[in-house]
């Protein structure tokens, strides 16, 4: 399997309600933005983020 199809069958869409506003928002892994301006911290995902090196479209 390529490591893009890889990366693709990790994620997940998850789905709350925002904790501002209380719209419903869709995001990937647990990590959300809202219209209204309001974020989740990135450490509240359900899974660690990538590396830079793990990055497939970083400038090498």
């Amino acid at each position: 399997m390529a490591a893009q199809a890889r990366f693709l069958d990790a994620q997940e869409i998850t789905t709350i309600g925002c904790r501002e506003c209380g719209t419903e928002v869709s995001g990937v892994n647990g990590r959300y933005a809202c219209l209204c301006g309001w974020v989740n911290d990135w450490s509240e995902g359900h899974n660690e983020l990538p590396t830079a090196d793990q990055d497939p479209d970083a400038k090498r």
